[in-house]
């Protein structure tokens, strides 16, 4: 086995192994898993042409037809092996069309050279040289690099400005790879090992940029799991986690308090206003609740018009802090509707010390009903149809 024949098998096992990679991820899509495929096929047969048109050459017992054939398919394949790796990127733009006109223009010239003895000529002992025309060949070659070097700068602008060397350094090492074997020719059969090689170092660039977007999408993901979407106070997701962690403690703080604030005739509002100026109050109401609480005391929406807030403070703290919340529903004015009212309860872990967390909201919940019972006998107004 010589040592080119050595290259190209190993280049092939390491496109079957990309192949085994790329089937093996379930993150990659169906259509990016066969450009992926097509890429690895096309970089494989077109190393395989360059690799029979060298063992045949010379060899009496070959048909010059096959020959040629073999060569024609090496020059339409080489091409095309960087255009597969462009078709990776799925780029729709002026480069890409230019791209496979001259692609498609190449193969054309190819096709007529099989006939003219453009691109190959083969002598009475059944070797092949360069065609007259070979330099148009090599020109194709060098724009076909360049509007490949353009589709890796237009794809690199979207990655992040850390993430872009690596990628132009792929592009590199196979313009290095290429540039060696058809600058010095001979033993120097570089392309297809930096192809290969490029392949696979694209394939990694690509899997961990796919892995950042992921972990991206999943920490939005999460973080719209946290936030309430009408109000943008956190959710009841977040509720559940907050609790959770105060579970797992062996001691309640000693100034936990536990506040919850619901909002009054929200229903006679949507029934005679519409739901829209029911959202108004929603958010209003969650407007007042952060204002007077703050940041360093999380509000959370536990239902439709329901709040709680988890503060740290003693009692004193918090009767000051539903005056407080009374004010800022006071000076609360709306577009649709110009009044809004809360009720509110409390309840404090060093009145409560046995308490969970859980039956902590619980009192707190019995305070802001009495509030809200206390506020519908004042107002005169149905609590059934009001609420």
């Amino acid at each position: 086995m010589s040592y080119y024949t050595a290259q190209i098998a190993l280049s092939w096992m390491a496109l079957g192994v990309l192949c085994i990679l790329v089937w093996e991820n379930n993150w990659i899509s169906g259509e990016d898993k066969r450009h992926f495929y097509l890429t690895y096929g096309i970089i494989a047969a077109s190393a395989l042409m360059e690799w029979t048109g060298i063992q045949l050459s010379g060899n009496m017992n070959t048909s010059r037809w096959l020959l040629s054939l073999v060569k024609c398919a090496d020059y339409m394949l080489t091409p095309m092996a960087g255009g597969a790796v462009v078709a990776q990127m799925k780029l729709r733009n002026r480069w890409s069309k230019a791209l496979m006109i001259v692609l498609a223009a190449n193969a054309v010239f190819q096709v007529l050279s099989l006939f003219t003895g453009w691109m190959v000529v083969i002598d009475t002992h059944n070797h092949y040289t360069h065609g007259p025309l070979y330099p148009v060949y090599i020109a194709v070659y060098i724009l076909v690099i360049v509007l490949i070097g353009a589709e890796f700068l237009v794809y690199g602008q979207s990655y992040r400005q850390q993430n872009r060397a690596s990628l132009y350094a792929v592009l590199l090492l196979v313009i290095v790879g290429i540039g060696v074997q058809e600058v010095l020719g001979g033993e120097y059969r570089t392309a297809y090992i930096a192809l290969t090689l490029g392949a696979a170092l694209l394939f990694i660039h690509y899997a961990e940029f796919a892995q950042m977007t992921m972990d991206e999408r999943m920490s939005q993901q999460r973080s719209q799991l946290m936030k309430d979407p009408l109000t943008g106070v956190f959710s009841r997701h977040a509720y559940m986690k907050a609790l959770e962690k105060y579970r797992r403690m062996d001691k309640l703080p000693e100034d936990l308090a536990a506040f919850t604030i619901d909002i009054n005739g929200l229903k006679k509002v949507n029934d005679t206003i519409g739901h829209e100026a029911g959202d108004e109050l929603i958010i209003g109401a969650a407007r007042c609740i952060e204002k007077t609480f703050g940041d360093d005391n999380p509000c959370y929406r536990t239902g439709g018009d329901e709040f709680v807030v988890l503060a740290h403070m003693g009692k004193v703290k918090a009767d000051e802090t539903l005056l407080l919340l009374e004010q800022e529903t006071v000076a609360w004015t709306g577009e649709s509707v110009s009044k809004l009212s809360l009720s509110s309860g409390y309840a404090l872990t060093h009145e409560h010390k046995d308490l969970t967390v859980e039956k902590l909201v619980q009192v707190a919940d019995q305070a802001m009903y009495v509030a809200k019972d206390a506020y519908y006998r004042k107002s005169g107004l149905d609590r059934r149809t009001a609420r």
